[in-house]
């Protein structure tokens, strides 16, 4: 962490602050985790805390220590909004644009008081007072970790805390397979081993416990499998009635479309999932080595990420969706084939 933040962020926490800690829409195991162990860290420090999320996140995470005072913006809106008129001081964690919050983008840009970010994507906007921005993090959750360390209470992080930065940094490198993976940030686990974070357990609850459900959908999808050999290309496609058929609940396809990358020869890899109360087609896109899925993202499909990993999404159909991904493809052939 720059050392040019740490006295702004410190005048910022002098005080006793009334705290408002938000992720991103849709939010994974990093954007919850490092919300849920830094609120906790704040609590310990006589702050007044409220973690807000633009929408539910999956069932798989719900086991996490404070995960039950998670307010739901979309459910509870009214109340999410005069929390947030009222804050001291606003965290927004795991996303650098306040369009990656949804319907929560309108309250917080009435936000009167002062913003923290905390994130390791690439692009941040201009919208907070302190900027805590390293696209070379392995995820958020460290770099809460490192914030943790600098302002000098390491010493405080509890099991509960490091069990929710575990839980993220766990997540966002993939079980540490990721190339976002450094010495540091298996220094910064094992430190939160030792802090009480139980590994084995972590794991059990993230990876080992599926629904019957959920593993139809998976082989669905992998029915669903398009390789394009040409462009060392694999895509998913899940439709509505795919999902709908499967019971589909929020965090089911996680991981889905790393069954695709890991395909022999494949080095671009995507799932196109449709959401047709939305409207749209959700999309994730993964790739290895060098390609940047992040600059394919953000040149067609509205979204970005990093270089390995990103995301975007599409206002016209599925099938439309698919076929304009196969267009685009010619255009990064060369780079595919390198």
């Amino acid at each position: 962490m720059n050392s040019d933040l740490v006295g702004p962020l410190k005048a910022l926490l002098k005080t006793e602050k009334r705290i408002v800690l938000v992720p991103h829409k849709n939010p994974d195991g990093d954007a919850i985790g490092s919300c849920l162990g830094l609120q906790r860290f704040f609590e310990a420090h006589h702050h007044t805390t409220h973690l807000i999320s633009p929408n539910d996140f999956p069932e798989f995470l719900k086991w996490m220590p404070g995960a039950e005072t998670v307010i739901n913006f979309e459910k509870n809106r009214n109340e999410a909004e005069k929390i947030i008129a009222s804050a001291d001081l606003i965290f927004t964690l795991d996303f650098n644009a306040l369009n990656r919050t949804g319907a929560m983008q309108e309250a917080l840009e009435k936000a009167t008081c002062p913003f923290v970010m905390v994130d390791h994507h690439q692009s941040p906007e201009n919208y907070a007072e302190v900027t805590y921005s390293d696209a070379q993090m392995s995820s958020t959750c460290e770099m809460v970790y490192h914030l943790i360390d600098r302002l000098g209470a390491a010493s405080e992080i509890d099991a509960e805390i490091a069990t929710c930065l575990y839980t993220g940094i766990l997540t966002d490198t993939g079980s540490f397979k990721y190339p976002g993976t450094t010495p540091t940030t298996m220094r910064v686990t094992a430190e939160l081993m030792e802090r009480g974070a139980r590994h084995t357990q972590i794991h059990r609850y993230i990876y080992d416990t599926n629904r019957v459900e959920r593993l139809q959908l998976l082989g669905c999808a992998l029915q669903n499998l398009v390789i394009l050999k040409p462009y060392r290309t694999a895509y998913i496609t899940l439709t509505q009635e795919d999902l709908n058929r499967h019971n589909f609940q929020k965090g089911d396809t996680e991981g889905f479309v790393n069954y695709a990358l890991s395909l022999k020869d494949v080095v671009l890899a995507a799932i196109f999932i449709e959401n047709k109360e939305e409207g749209i087609v959700k999309i994730s896109l993964r790739s290895q080595g060098d390609f940047s899925v992040n600059d394919l993202a953000r040149s067609h499909f509205n979204g970005g990420g990093h270089i390995n990993a990103a995301g975007g999404r599409s206002d016209e159909s599925l099938e439309a969706t698919t076929a304009r991904f196969e267009r685009i493809l010619p255009l990064y052939e060369k780079q595919l084939n390198r």
